[in-house]
C-alpha cells in the first residue's frame, strides 16, 4: 500500500518520517462517536481499508467503548468483535493496533497479525497484560489512567494537571518496564478526556513538551472529544455533535505534529492526514536556506 512506503521498522516500533495518523475502527454498538456504524466484521474491515486509502498509517481496532458511563462487554464478546477484524486488516497489509484492556484480547490480536497494543489503562485493568505484551515483544501504548469512567463524576481533581499527569505516566512507564516491556517499545498517551475536564485537556496539549520529555514516543488522542465540543460551543453553550468536530480535530493534530507527537488517533482521517503532511512540509522548509528562494518564488503566483 502506497501510504505505508515511508514506514521504517525501529526495534519493533513503527516509525514514519512525520507524525503518523492512527485511524479508529470501533467494532462497538455504543461508541460516543460512531457507535454501531462499523459493528459487523465485513463493514469494519472495509472501513479500516477506507481509512488507509484516505491516509491512515495504522488502524486502531477496538471492541469495547471507553466513553464515560459505558458498560464493559464480557471477554468472549470482545474477542468475537475484534479478532476477525484484526485478522482481516492484517491480511491486507495494514499496520494494526488493538485497543483493549484485556490481556487475552491483546494476545489473540497479536497472534492474528496486530502490531501493537493500545491499552487505555496502561496495564492496570488486567494484571496479565504486561506479561503478555512483554512476552510478545510488542510495542505498548501506556495511557494516563485513573480508573474506569463510571459514576456521577468522571473528572479527576488536579492541583497541577501537567505535572501530575507527567509524573503518573513516568511511574506507570517504570512499572511497565519492570514488567519486561522494552523501553524502546513504550509509547505514552496523556489520556485526554479520561478523568479530565476541558481545561485539563487544553493544558496538556499546551504543554505537550512535558509529556515528550519522558523520552518516549507520544500518542495524542483528541478526536471529537468533549473539550473540543466545549471550545466550539455556540452562544447558548451547546456543543456541536461529535461528528462535527473533525476540523477542530485536524487543528489539534497539526499542533500535536508540530510539537513532536509520534502519532495522532482520529476518527475522520483525510483532514488530519493532510494537516500532518503540511506540518511536516513546513518543518522541512525551515531547514532550507531562506536566502536561496526557488526560481519564480516571487513571481506572478506570489503577487497580491
Amino acid at each position: 500500500m502506497s501510504n505505508h512506503s515511508g514506514r521504517r521498522q525501529v526495534a519493533g516500533l513503527p516509525h514514519w518520517d512525520r507524525c503518523a495518523v492512527m485511524g479508529v475502527v470501533n467494532v462497538t454498538p455504543d461508541s460516543f462517536s460512531d457507535g454501531g456504524r462499523w459493528f459487523d466484521t465485513t463493514t469494519a474491515v472495509k472501513h479500516g481499508l477506507d481509512l488507509v486509502a484516505q491516509g491512515a498509517d495504522l488502524v486502531d481496532v477496538g471492541g469495547e467503548s471507553t466513553r464515560p458511563g459505558a458498560t464493559r462487554v464480557d471477554e468472549a464478546e470482545e474477542i468475537k468483535r475484534v479478532i476477525p477484524v484484526v485478522r482481516g486488516l492484517a491480511a491486507e497489509g495494514v499496520t494494526v493496533s488493538v485497543d483493549t484492556m484485556r490481556a487475552s484480547v491483546a494476545e489473540q490480536s497479536l497472534a492474528a497479525g496486530a502490531t501493537l497494543v493500545n491499552d487505555v489503562s496502561g496495564g492496570l485493568a488486567d494484571p496479565a497484560m504486561i506479561p503478555v505484551v512483554a512476552a510478545a515483544g510488542a510495542p505498548f501504548v501506556v495511557m494516563h489512567w485513573r480508573g474506569f469512567l463510571e459514576g456521577g463524576s468522571i473528572e479527576g481533581v488536579y492541583t497541577d494537571v501537567v505535572t501530575e499527569v507527567a509524573e503518573e505516566l513516568r511511574a506507570r512507564v517504570e512499572a511497565v518496564r519492570e514488567g519486561g516491556v522494552a523501553a524502546d517499545r513504550v509509547i505514552v498517551d496523556p489520556g485526554l478526556g479520561f478523568s479530565k475536564g476541558a481545561d485539563h485537556d487544553l493544558a496538556l496539549l499546551a504543554r505537550l513538551d512535558r509529556v515528550l520529555a519522558l523520552g518516549h514516543p507520544v500518542l495524542v488522542a483528541a478526536s471529537r472529544k468533549r473539550f473540543l465540543g466545549r471550545v466550539l460551543a455556540g452562544p447558548d453553550g451547546t456543543p456541536p455533535p461529535a461528528r462535527e468536530r473533525d476540523a477542530a480535530t485536524a487543528a489539534v493534530s497539526a499542533l500535536a505534529a508540530q510539537a513532536g507527537a509520534w502519532a495522532v488517533r482520529v476518527h475522520e482521517v483525510r483532514a488530519t492526514a493532510d494537516a500532518v503532511r503540511v506540518t511536516h512540509a513546513i518543518a522541512q522548509a525551515r531547514t532550507t536556506d531562506p536566502t536561496s528562494p526557488e526560481p519564480g518564488a516571487h513571481g506572478a503566483e506570489g503577487a497580491r
